[in-house]
C-alpha cells in the first residue's frame, strides 16, 4: 500500500532543523489536497446519488475506524449546526464504539460482525447513504459495513487512499484520494487525514447545496444558536429580503428564527401563506422566492 511505503526523501527528517521539518510537513498537506483534484467528476456523481436518495428522507451513515472513523464524525455532526441537518437523519458507526472516538481500539477495526451488527442494529436501508472511509482500503470493519449496507439496498459512498483498495471496488461510488507516502512512513493521520476530511467537506456540502440548504452561498438552514449566529442570519435576511435591519430583525424573531421563513415574512407574507409556500417549494428558498 503507498500509504505505507517509506519516502526516502524523509528519512532523517527526525534530523532535521525543525523549520525545516515543519516546511516538508505542510508541504505535504498542500499535495494531499492536489490529489483529490482528479476526483471532481467522482465526487459530483455521489453528490446527485446521494442528493436523490436523501430528497426521500434518508439518513446520511458514515463508517470508519481509527482517524477514519473519527473524521467522519467530525463531518457529520458539523451538518447540524451548518446546514439545519436533522440529528435523527445521521449514523455513525465506529470501529470500537463511542469509546473509540477519545481512545483507540485498534483491534476493532478488524471485526467484521461487529460492523454488519452495528448496520443492523442502524437500520440502514434502501434510503439510506453510507459512506465508508479507510485510509488503506482494506479495513474490514468498512468492507463489512459496506457490504451489509449495499444488501439492505442503501447507496454507499467509499474514500480510500490507495489505489485499487477493495473498499473502491465494492462501493458503489469511489472516492480514490491517492496520497502516498507520509512524511512519517505509516502515519495515515497526516496526508491521508488530510485527504478524506476534504473529500467528506466536499462531499456533504456539495449535498447540502443539491438539498437546497443553502441560497446564493449563504447558510440559510443553519441554527441560530448564538449572538454570532443571530447577527449573521439578521443580516442574511436584511441581504435577501432587501430590507432595512430593524424589518430583518423582527421578521427574524416573529419565524422563530428560521430564516428562509424570516425572509418570506420581510418580503410581506403572513406566517401562514409563508410557510404553506415553503412546504410546497420543499424549503427551497430560492424556488419560494420566484413563486412569490
Amino acid at each position: 500500500m503507498a500509504t505505507e511505503t517509506i519516502d526516502p526523501r524523509f528519512v532523517d527528517i527526525d534530523n532535521w532543523p525543525t523549520q525545516a521539518a515543519v516546511e516538508a510537513i505542510l508541504t505535504s498537506q498542500v499535495e494531499a489536497v492536489e490529489a483529490l483534484k482528479s476526483q471532481a467528476g467522482a465526487l459530483a456523481a455521489a453528490t446527485d446519488a446521494a442528493a436523490d436518495r436523501l430528497r426521500g428522507g434518508g439518513r446520511i451513515a458514515y463508517a470508519g475506524a481509527g482517524t477514519s472513523g473519527r473524521i467522519g464524525v467530525q463531518d457529520g455532526v458539523e451538518l447540524t449546526p451548518t446546514f439545519g441537518w436533522p440529528e435523527a437523519r445521521l449514523v455513525f458507526l465506529m470501529a470500537g464504539g463511542a469509546a473509540a472516538l477519545m481512545k483507540t481500539q485498534e483491534g476493532a477495526e478488524d471485526d467484521r460482525d461487529a460492523a454488519r451488527a452495528d448496520v443492523a442494529a442502524a437500520g440502514i436501508d434502501a434510503g439510506d447513504v453510507l459512506i465508508g472511509i479507510a485510509a488503506s482500503g482494506r479495513t474490514p470493519y468498512v468492507l463489512a459495513a459496506i457490504e451489509a449496507a449495499n444488501a439492505a439496498g442503501a447507496l454507499s459512498i467509499g474514500v480510500a487512499n490507495n489505489a485499487g483498495a477493495p473498499l473502491l471496488d465494492l462501493a458503489q461510488h469511489a472516492i480514490l484520494a491517492d496520497t502516498g507516502s507520509e512524511v512519517i512512513a505509516g502515519s495515515t493521520r497526516m496526508k491521508a487525514g488530510t485527504a478524506q476530511k476534504v473529500a467528506l467537506n466536499t462531499l456533504s456540502t456539495a449535498i447540502m447545496l443539491r438539498l437546497g440548504l443553502v441560497h446564493r452561498g449563504l447558510m440559510v438552514n443553519m441554527q441560530v444558536s448564538n449572538a454570532k449566529l443571530l447577527a449573521r442570519g439578521q443580516a442574511m435576511v436584511r441581504d435577501i429580503a432587501g430590507v432595512d435591519l430593524a424589518t430583518a430583525e423582527r421578521a427574524l424573531a416573529a419565524a422563530g428564527n428560521d430564516i428562509k421563513l424570516a425572509v418570506l415574512l420581510a418580503r410581506g407574507l403572513d406566517a401562514t401563506a409563508a410557510k404553506a409556500l415553503l412546504e410546497r417549494s420543499q424549503f427551497n428558498l430560492r424556488t419560494a422566492l420566484d413563486a412569490a
